[in-house]
């Protein structure tokens, strides 16, 4: 059922990711020029992610016809894989971004209903500076999903990925004006006319813009997951450098210090957690010559700094799917720093997560909430 009004409009609004899901959705990698080696060494890692959330909520994995077979066999018989055509395989910004409604019917019967918004995608860019030149199969994404469970769609006409938004589920909305504000997406909008769309259709109240992004986040041009997140209503962790001459240093203080002088909608002041970032990491001649450069997608080339990032995670129910990328004094540290975020969730860790980053993303960016009712 397609819908006409905004969401906020009929009562909808986007849940935080730590409210109940009832399901997680991902896609399945497999195109070579952006997985080395045909995708074989990052769908183990796929695998993983999936069956590690899956011991904590339902997990749909959608692949292409020529690749259902082998997701099926590198997954647990518990997770449901579906069929499905996609360009590649970034369910956070070519999945609906879920929202949900709660009204009194009456006395006695309060109704709970979910619904997907389905944004444009260009992907991250369009042809000039996205990151491959065919996405159709990528657009149809969002409608797919919403069809096959059967909610209502919103969709809209504005390019925006899932992954340049944040929500604490209280009226608060974090994104980041380099990725948002970027002539690539929405070059005939305002920064006003942006934040009135967030506020009808996510329904939130403010809208919190970040003026960067994680350097080095070139492929997404600063997505929000990658920089910060809320840990709770009033509690953001934040990606953070102690070295001064790194280039990441400037951004972290630049977000640190706006967030410092910021409210939430309900008028609190940010406590802010500093989440270390890995390395620095960069991709290695190896990793590089395992891409097959063939130019339809952007070049993967070696001694590029990769956008690794513990922001990056997946709440699960009851648990946080983390990345590990092999330093093992940040990423010990990042567990324990999410542990004290999250004192009642399991942390989970998903060794080998380089694989994901070296294609441009991590955990958060290759999951999609589905919530529960």
């Amino acid at each position: 059922m397609e819908m006409k009004a905004p969401p906020s409009h009929l009562g909808f609004r986007m849940p935080a990711e730590w409210e109940p899901h009832s399901q997680c959705w991902m896609g399945w990698p497999e195109r070579p020029d952006n997985w080395r080696d045909n995708a074989k060494h990052v769908q183990h890692v796929f695998a993983k992610v999936a069956t590690a959330i899956s011991k904590f909520e339902h997990v749909t994995v959608c692949a292409s016809a020529a690749q259902w077979a082998n997701a099926r066999s590198l997954l647990p018989p518990n997770i449901r894989v579906l069929e499905m055509s996609m360009n590649d395989s970034w369910f956070r910004d070519t999945g609906p971004t879920f929202v949900v409604r709660k009204r009194e019917v009456n006395s006695d019967n309060t109704e709970h209903m979910v619904a997907g918004i389905d944004w444009n995608f260009n992907g991250w860019g369009g042809v000039d500076d996205g990151c491959y030149t065919d996405w159709r199969h990528d657009l149809l994404v969002a409608k797919k999903i919403l069809g096959n469970e059967r909610l209502p769609r919103f969709p809209h006409s504005m390019i925006l990925e899932g992954g340049g938004i944040h929500v604490d589920g209280e009226g608060t909305c974090l994104t980041t004006e380099e990725c948002l504000l970027n002539k690539n997406r929405n070059p005939n909008m305002t920064k006003g006319q942006i934040e009135d769309e967030l506020k009808a259709y996510l329904g939130v109240k403010k809208v919190i813009w970040l003026p960067r992004g994680l350097y080095g986040d070139e492929d997404t041009n600063g997505h929000i997951d990658n920089m910060c997140c809320f840990a709770k209503p009033g509690v953001i962790l934040l990606s953070w450098i102690d070295d001064e001459t790194d280039p990441q240093y400037e951004r972290s203080m630049e977000a640190f210090n706006f967030l410092s002088n910021e409210t939430d909608a309900c008028g609190r002041k940010l406590e802010i957690i500093k989440l270390h970032v890995p390395g620095p990491l960069f991709m290695t001649d190896e990793e590089a010559a395992g891409v097959a450069q063939v130019g339809e997608a952007k070049p993967r080339l070696p001694g590029t700094r990769l956008a690794a990032s513990y922001a990056n995670f997946y709440i699960a129910n009851g648990a946080i799917i983390t990345p590990q990328f092999g330093d093992q004094k940040r990423d010990d540290e990042a567990v324990c720093v999410l542990s004290q975020a999250f004192p009642d969730y399991e942390i989970v860790r998903i060794e080998g997560a380089r694989e994901i980053v070296l294609g441009g993303g991590n955990i958060h960016c290759i999951t999609q909430q589905h919530p529960a009712v």
